[in-house]
């Protein structure tokens, strides 16, 4: 089963994610806040997702995850419109950084990745 871990703070974001990830049989570990996403690193993950909207300094759980999870890919999502918030995940150390959009579009196949 392939492990997903996240920093997401929107209650009906997550269940989304988490029913996608349910119907694919890829375990998802959620996170509220950076104290808590630094446990969950330690989970052995296969995809990091952070939601760069998150309250909880979402750049930072990034600057983290890289520090920790070398090599683990991260991908981040936001509003389209947040085009310097997304240049900052990627300077930060994000993989693929996508508009919220794209991310809820594409989200199977990016969960799908993190299968066994």
């Amino acid at each position: 089963m392939g492990r997903v871990v996240a920093l997401m703070d929107d209650l009906f974001f997550q269940m989304k994610v988490a029913e996608t990830a349910k119907h694919l049989g890829v375990e998802l570990k959620v996170a509220t806040n950076n104290n808590a996403f630094l446990t969950l690193l330690d989970s052995a993950p296969k995809l990091i997702l952070i939601d760069l909207n998150a309250r909880s300094q979402p750049l930072q759980a990034i600057e983290h995850a890289r520090a920790r999870k070398d090599g683990v890919r991260v991908v981040a999502f936001l509003s389209h419109v947040q085009t310097d918030l997304a240049a900052q995940a990627r300077a930060a150390g994000c993989d693929d950084v996508l508009a919220r959009s794209s991310f809820t579009q594409n989200l199977a196949s990016i969960l799908s990745a993190a299968k066994d």
